[in-house]
């Protein structure tokens, strides 16, 4: 059996020297004693795992509400691509794949009920209470409202977790880095994940509006990535099946994480960095597209939106949903008495519309729907 005494020195003896190493960690917020078989890393990584708040995400929206279909991305699904290409990235540029897959797997904990229509609404309701963001969410969630352990609230992770959470930022993400020396970079680890979650999002996108009718191949022939990919395979857009839709997305993810590799590596070595430090105190990031892939990226994201995310199919499931939460969170704050109990007992310590907030973003898409009908309508039972 390797201890984790071994495992530390696994690390130390085959990752860069400007990758964060687990023996050298800034620690936790309260002390504990380290496993004896797992980094600390490794057991962050499974306390992630094993939160309510994962498991939520399993019926929460990505762009498709649960009940649209079932091949549909969800926010766990989501997720678990996001910690996929965070590995293949971080053991090809020789950095700590553990890490790398703690941020990833808590990277989206926050995110509410109906996607970011459900972030929107909780924004702008929470105007005058200091607004909601997921991204600070997940950070909440890790390190105060998941109660799993006597001793302290939250999970209790390590500072390169939080931090990497505190600094995640992608086209559709911004948080706020305050306590986590926002003057400097994140870790390479982190940064990893931030690039991750943008090519998940794009190609998985691009995969369910195909997937839905909504997005059409041969009209994606004005893209200049999609026509490229298509030509390079040999495949006809007037004959385009769920076949060619696989090829696409998968030589898509590949194109972009083989382009990820070789720009951060040549950045790497005009830089070369001797420690995990030195990357931070770039104050900017290394991880990256090509000039040429990020061009791409950004025609494909602007595409999207015209065409996927403005759908009046997708519209109106948003407008509903923003609706709905709005419902939900009026009733709650006119009456904290529809609250749960145990909801409720967090008054004594956050003011009622943070509670009410709180609630209704850890909800998923079904449970929102089902405490709809419990709250409004006549004949549902309470």
């Amino acid at each position: 059996m390797r201890t984790r005494e071994e495992l530390e020195e696994l690390e130390l003896r085959t990752l860069t020297p400007y990758a964060v190493k687990s023996r050298y960690t800034r620690g936790r917020e309260y002390p504990e004693e380290e496993h004896p078989y797992r980094t600390a890393f490794q057991r962050d990584r499974d306390r992630i795992i094993h939160t309510t708040a994962f498991r939520r995400l399993e019926y929460k929206t990505q762009v498709f509400v649960y009940y649209e279909g079932d091949y549909y991305r969800t926010r766990l699904t989501h997720t678990l691509e996001v910690a996929q290409i965070g590995r293949t990235l971080s053991r090809a540029l020789g950095v700590n794949e553990d890490l790398v897959e703690a941020i990833a797997l808590a990277h989206d904990l926050g995110h509410t009920p109906f996607g970011h229509s459900g972030e929107e609404a909780l924004h702008e309701l929470m105007a005058e209470h200091g607004g909601f963001n997921h991204n600070c969410q997940s950070l909440r969630i890790v390190t105060k409202l998941e109660r799993r352990y006597p001793n302290f609230r939250g999970l209790n992770l390590t500072w390169e977790v939080r931090e990497g959470l505190a600094k995640h930022v992608t086209e559709y993400d911004r948080g706020s880095a305050e306590g986590y020396e926002p003057d400097k970079a994140a870790t390479l680890e982190a940064q990893i994940v931030n690039v991750a979650d943008e090519i998940a999002y794009n190609s998985h996108d691009l995969d369910d509006g195909l997937r839905a009718g909504i997005l059409n191949p041969v009209a994606l022939m004005d893209l200049n990535i999609w026509r490229e990919i298509v030509e390079e395979l040999g495949i006809d857009v007037n004959r385009f099946d769920d076949m060619a839709r696989h090829r696409v997305i998968r030589y898509l993810i590949n194109r972009e994480v083989t382009d990820v590799l070789e720009t951060t590596t040549k950045r790497l070595r005009e830089v070369n960095p001797r420690s995990p430090e030195d990357v931070r105190n770039l104050g900017y990031n290394l991880v990256g597209f090509s000039e040429a892939m990020q061009q791409h990226n950004l025609e494909l994201r602007a595409y999207l939106m015209e065409h996927f995310y403005r759908h009046y199919r997708v519209v109106r499931m948003m407008t509903k949903a923003k609706r709905l939460i709005t419902d939900l969170f009026n009733a709650y704050v006119s009456e904290p008495r529809q609250l749960p109990e145990s909801t409720r007992a967090r008054l004594a310590e956050d003011d009622l519309y943070r509670v009410v907030c709180d609630y209704i973003a850890g909800m998923t898409d079904r449970f929102a729907l089902q405490e709809h009908r419990k709250l409004f309508d006549p004949l549902e039972r309470a």
